[in-house]
């Protein structure tokens, strides 16, 4: 739609960190209030040069981000929260023109602003205080070890471009941009324009905040025009939309032929199935109809996981619908967000309306049997409290249908992005798991059963054709966070027609934009890049304990080696009373011989690490301020009476904490015996004063 209105503000967009609006004489695109009709902006790119926005991104945001560590972007990450978690309410406020209702926002707003905490905290926990990211163990390419390999992860040198879908303005964009952002990427984002205004005044907070780096995010308020065009294999595209969509930018020859990574959110005929046992009254019929009920109404039923394909035993099906309608009639008011008791709002366009009520009716045309509401224009709350027909609104009452066959083509492949679910009967489970995966590929799926057994069959029969799946029962019913509620903690997408691709599921989704390589050298090469001692690269044995040097002075490679202490029969006999491990192989010579892992009787490993820690410590106050574990801990040659244990302890990995007066050390400790034979391996964890 073309605006028609003089004087009617554009959408800004924000690029090479200014605000950026097309010529006054140029006519954009019109945005309207979902609920009133009332034009409230217009968006054009018109002018706009999306090459230099590519390459600002490239370069300056590049090199800005570049100068920050892991850490140190986690914890802007969670200074943009707390930020916007002082804003929510004017976000409420902007987000109600779109047909959001005040929980629709706690979804899309609250959700985002999660998002950003959980990736603050994550990548300080899982993350090194670096950029470089190792990738499981090394791998010893030569007999002597002076030839190692293995992975590490550095972020890709473009931009993350993320096309992002209309229902969900404030999520949409924070769930991508959190991972890019720690990842090190500069983000391009790109808002549906029908509620791009949200956007917009969510990405205006962010950049009054003065949090940011130059160059690591900007917004496009329009048409993508020739994005596309502009990138190359250094970047990413992430997009949310329909599988048309994705489908056309698949096919751009960047993408196609070019190596542009991308990854696409897509059309989802999720499905949730109701277990044999889940009979009526039982709570599990319960937790099913209210998640139902809720996935067809929040969001007015625009999300990409709301519930399309309700799967249940074939005779309850009327059982299904009728608790559905009883539900419906006595919680969900629809009309006007802003208006007092409104539980569902409009959907997020006049012309959004006018798609979902074509799918219906094509599905209606397929077999489909309308078994609640109504495609003509509902009664709704008005903004002033009256109740009426809403002129201008994008109003839809909520609708239900029914299948007389179970195995139609459109119920399992058209989509009515709204308030819209279809109740299909199954024959048995291997039936149920059968109509489930006729849709294809979707991002999630909700299995209500009490019974393991179904349940195991259920998930296991349908996990591969889904990117998530809720087991609902009485045990999680209140505590779950929901079918259709994401986390950014696992994984969102799904196999198939659900796009094929991967968002979100924590540290994975920073590793989305970042490349894998292969790295082959010493181990004192691969020592200087990844800041991580690899056995095998040079140590420095000083004059200086270890533990007496704080972080500032400790160094990767700093080591101790301990003198040999010898183990008698006596030792182990104390330890094992002294603890109560009396197993076999520390008190019966005869017992021990006989096992073929043992000379006779041995040493508790327990004992041998205690007495490493004897063996290393520096016991005086010093920089070194607690133990708080071990890791990687294996015993690899039995000790026995007589034998003798040394410690070689070197400094592995230095994590300095950002908001703390010390950091993290792990120390790799290798006990060897008289023979200079590894007896045991392990980590040991410590904090240390800056």
């Amino acid at each position: 739609m073309t605006s028609t209105t003089v004087g009617l503000d554009f959408v800004p967009s924000f690029v090479q960190d200014a605000w950026w609006t097309p010529e006054t004489a140029t006519t954009g695109a019109e945005v309207r209030d979902a609920s009133t009709g009332e034009a409230l902006a217009q968006v054009s790119t018109e002018g706009l040069d999306l090459a230099a926005v590519v390459n600002y991104g490239r370069t300056v945001g590049q090199s800005e981000l570049g100068k920050l560590t892991f850490h140190q972007r986690a914890l802007k990450l969670k200074e943009l929260a707390q930020i916007l978690n002082g804003h929510r309410e004017a976000l409420y406020e902007i987000s109600h023109r779109s047909g959001a209702t005040k929980i629709d926002n706690m979804i899309d707003v609250d959700g985002g602003i999660g998002v950003l905490f959980t990736f603050g905290s994550k990548g300080r926990r899982e993350l090194p205080n670096s950029q470089v990211v190792i990738d499981g163990p090394a791998e010893v390419l030569s007999k002597d070890g002076s030839f190692i390999g293995e992975h590490i992860y550095t972020r890709i040198p473009g931009v993350a471009v993320q096309i992002n879908a209309f229902n969900f303005p404030v999520w949409g964009m924070l769930e991508k941009f959190a991972p890019a952002f720690i990842a090190g990427v500069p983000t391009i984002v790109k808002p549906a324009t029908p509620t791009g205004y949200v956007a917009a005044a969510a990405v205006k907070l962010i950049i009054e905040s003065n949090i940011l780096p130059a160059g690591s995010l900007q917004l496009i308020s329009g048409s993508a025009r020739d994005l596309l065009d502009h990138l190359d294999y250094r970047d990413a595209v992430a997009f949310t939309g329909s599988a048309a969509t994705a489908n056309k930018l698949k096919s751009h020859p960047n993408v196609a032929q070019g190596g542009i990574r991308f990854t696409a959110e897509a059309d989802s005929l999720n499905a949730a199935i109701l277990g044999p046992d889940a009979a009526p009254g039982t709570p599990e019929f319960d937790a099913f109809i209210k998640s139902l009920v809720t996935e067809m109404t929040a969001k007015a039923g625009q999300k990409c996981t709301s519930i399309r394909r309700t799967i249940v035993p074939k005779d309850r099906v009327q059982d299904v619908v009728a608790a559905v309608q009883a539900r419906i009639d006595e919680r969900v008011v629809v009309g006007d967000p802003r208006a007092e008791g409104v539980t569902m709002g409009a959907l997020a366009s006049l012309e959004q309306l006018a798609d979902v009520r074509t799918a219906v009716q094509d599905m209606l045309d397929a077999g489909g049997e309308l078994a609640y509401g109504s495609l003509d224009a509902p009664k709704v709350t008005r903004q002033d409290g009256s109740v009426g027909v809403a002129d201008g609104g994008a109003f839809m009452s909520p609708v239900l249908l029914t299948w007389a066959d179970a195995e139609a083509e459109a119920v399992h492949s058209r989509e009515a992005f709204g308030p819209v679910s279809s109740v299909i009967g199954y024959e048995d489970v291997d039936d149920a798991i059968r109509l489930a995966a006729m849709g294809s590929g979707s991002l999630v799926a909700t299995v209500a059963t009490n019974d393991p057994e179904a349940a195991r069959r259920l998930v296991t029969g349908i996990a591969a054709h889904h990117g998530r799946v809720l087991v609902l029962n009485r045990e999680d019913a209140r505590t779950s966070t929901g079918h259709g509620s994401p986390v950014p903690h696992l994984v969102h997408g799904g196999p198939g027609r659900a796009g094929g691709g991967e968002e979100l599921g924590g540290i994975r989704s920073v590793l989305h934009h970042m490349q894998r390589t292969a790295i082959q050298g010493s181990p004192n090469m691969l020592t200087a890049i990844t800041g991580v001692w690899h056995t095998g690269a040079d140590r420095n044995f000083g004059d200086v304990h270890p533990f007496r040097k704080s972080l500032a002075e400790l160094k990767i490679g700093d080591a101790i080696r301990s003198d040999l202490r010898q183990v008698t029969l006596e030792d182990i006999t104390e330890f094992a009373n002294s603890t109560g491990d009396t197993f076999y192989a520390h008190t019966n010579q005869a017992a021990a011989e006989a096992n073929p892992f043992f000379p006779g009787i041995v040493a508790h490993g327990y004992l041998l690490l205690a007495w490493g820690a004897g063996l290393f410590v520096e016991p005086a106050p010093g920089p070194v301020l607690a133990n708080y574990g071990l890791d990687n801990g294996r015993f690899v040659t039995p000790v026995a009476a007589g034998d003798s244990i040394r410690v070689t302890l070197t400094a592995k990995k230095i994590t300095p904490r950002e908001t703390d007066e010390y950091g993290e050390v792990a120390w790799d400790a290798v006990l060897t015996n008289q023979n200079d034979e590894i007896v045991a391996t392990y980590d040991v964890l410590t904090l240390v004063e800056k």
